[in-house]
């Protein structure tokens, strides 16, 4: 089968087609063709060689496909033989097959397409795990999202809207802004000419707001303790200006605050496997009735995997960004 390598550790251009084995599906696993596989900063962080794989999982990047079941493991029962499905995986996407955990697969929503598909485990796990379990948001609470045009901002925003919380988020442009008001949030906040803490003072009454998503780490971190309110809730998913902060303890202390946290990809199973049942029985039903809408900025081919990456590391996209299958 095709599959994309990283070559060395480096920029877009160390990611390379190469031929390799196809793969067999373990007890409890199933084999997909995958059609396509979504692009995720986890891969860009891979390649660069600041995030590895678990031990035995694939080198090959890539968190998430969707596809058809070609081959099933030992003891799998379903999802059956041409089902199709996406599903989260611990590596192993940017190729023609690859295998997943029976558990961590999904059925492509009805109404969307392989690509659509391809856009949701990676962010709709990272988001369920973070927004609605560890932070605990409730619906009529409020959510801040840093970076609310990316994949995991256009998540948040629609499922916590569907979901009762008005939503919050900053992005870097006019244009993002415009795009993340009209997917639902209340307001958007260019970070460029605005405080968001001020603002988010002035739209709150001075409250603040209950929780906080972020991905940005630094310098953010003060500022996010400040923008809660009482018994808020601020949770990191990445630390892309920095994982080292100085931070007011007393402000912690005085309202009550939680700083929590995780990544997903080395997570128990069992853990991944929950969330995928929770996903299905709560976010499920509002991807069909298309009360929350995958947002797939650009497909590339395999073959252009480095354009894709380079894409990504721009910032310039709105959503997400999927490879296909289908040559050059």
């Amino acid at each position: 089968m095709r599959a994309v390598e990283i070559s060395q550790p480096g920029g877009p251009d160390v990611l390379r087609i190469a031929e390799r084995p196809r793969p067999t599906p373990g007890p409890g696993e199933v084999l997909i063709a995958v059609a396509a596989a979504g692009i995720n900063r986890p891969d860009v962080m891979q390649r660069k060689g600041i995030y590895p794989p678990p031990p035995g999982a694939s080198d090959i990047p890539g968190l998430e496909v969707a596809g058809h079941v070609v081959a099933q493991g030992e003891g799998v029962r379903e999802p059956a033989l041409g089902a199709q499905v996406c599903a989260l995986v611990t590596g192993g996407g940017y190729a023609e097959y690859c295998v997943a955990s029976a558990a961590l697969c999904l059925p492509i929503p009805r109404g969307l397409d392989a690509v659509q598909a391809a856009s949701l485990p990676e962010t709709l796990f990272t988001v369920w795990s973070n927004v609605f379990e560890r932070a605990r948001l409730q619906k009529g609470e409020s959510l801040l999202v840093h970076g609310g045009s990316s994949g995991i901002g256009v998540a948040a925003i629609q499922m916590a809207s569907a979901l009762g919380s008005p939503v919050y988020v900053t992005a870097g442009s006019a244009e993002k802004c415009a795009f993340c008001e009209r997917l639902g949030a209340r307001r958007a906040i260019h970070y460029a000419e605005q405080d968001f803490v001020a603002v988010l003072g002035d739209l709150t009454g001075g409250r603040g707001v209950d929780v906080i998503l972020d991905m940005v780490g630094g310098d953010y971190v003060q500022r996010n303790l400040t923008a809660l309110a009482e018994d808020g809730r601020l949770v990191y998913i990445n630390t892309m200006r920095g994982a080292q902060a100085q931070i007011n303890l007393r402000d912690v202390m005085v309202k009550r605050l939680t700083i929590t946290g995780s990544t997903l990809r080395a997570r128990p199973l069992a853990v991944k496997a929950a969330i995928a049942n929770a996903l299905r029985e709560t976010i499920w039903p509002l991807l069909e009735s298309g009360r929350v809408k995958p947002v797939v900025h650009r497909t590339f081919a395999l073959s252009q995997a480095h354009q894709a990456h380079a894409l990504m590391e721009s910032s310039a996209h709105l959503g997400k960004i999927v490879l296909t299958t289908a040559t050059a």
